[in-house]
């Protein structure tokens, strides 16, 4: 079994387009995707339309129940309020389909966070304002009882696998469309991969065990961000030149 992995596409439809043709290019039995699809100052509705024609599982993040959430009338000026006010009936229906966590087989479980959350970290601590990589034991903690041999989240946007002592391997594609960030979810905090590339991971099953692979996809990088600076996002601008927060 050979199972793509994408996550945190944030209405980047250039990066999930360059990541989809990768994808071809590698081959996958099956691509699915962790959530977080929408949010964000681009490209919501192209990016919807992509995903649903797709025929991948998609999961749903945090900023899908916010976006559903949100009054477009009054937050437009927000990430999920552009997003929610770029979309219609037929989009917003496919949104309140999405679920945050599945089942995919027996040995593999979806989920956007945690199994639990879809806004709390699996696999980073918020340590003096940086994400680190959190203990074994807190991860083991956060996942809350699930005994998959096959963990795979997003929200971080850091691409990560851990092999935990149980033999449980947790994996996080990192982000399709959004290279950094500041939250203050946690207390505040920054997240930067240094690269403005899209990132996506390969799971496959051999006759040694669960193999990885991170990705890390260029593409048209400069036609999003002066996108964000025509929305006037200049956090977003910076992040998507550079891979840093500004």
């Amino acid at each position: 079994m050979r199972l793509a992995l994408v996550s945190d596409i944030h209405g980047n439809l250039a990066a999930l387009e360059a990541v989809a043709a990768d994808i071809r290019r590698r081959g996958a039995d099956a691509v699915v995707n962790l959530g977080d699809n929408l949010s964000g100052p681009l490209l919501p509705l192209e990016t919807a339309h992509f995903l649903m024609a797709s025929g991948w599982l998609s999961l749903a993040g945090n900023h899908e129940r916010q976006l559903l959430a949100c009054d477009p009338g009054q937050e437009e000026n927000t990430p999920d309020g552009h997003a929610r006010a770029q979309l219609g009936q037929p989009e917003l229906d496919w949104l309140r389909s999405l679920r945050p966590r599945h089942p995919l087989t027996d040995e593999i479980l979806l989920c956007h966070g945690t199994p639990d959350s879809d806004c709390s970290y699996l696999m980073e601590t918020n340590h003096h304002g940086v994400l680190s990589l959190a203990s074994g034991g807190e991860i083991a903690g956060r996942l809350g009882g699930a005994d998959a041999r096959i963990i795979a989240c997003g929200h971080t946007h850091v691409p990560r696998s851990v092999r935990l002592a149980t033999g449980q391997l947790v994996v996080n594609p990192g982000s399709v469309g959004l290279q950094a960030f500041t939250d203050d979810y946690t207390g505040f905090h920054i997240m930067e991969t240094g690269s403005p590339d899209a990132r996506y991971a390969i799971l496959e099953q051999a006759a040694s065990g669960w193999l990885v692979e991170q990705r890390c996809v260029p593409y048209d990088h400069g036609s999003m961000a002066a996108l964000a600076k025509l929305r006037a996002c200049p956090d977003w601008e910076v992040a998507l030149l550079y891979g840093r927060a500004q």
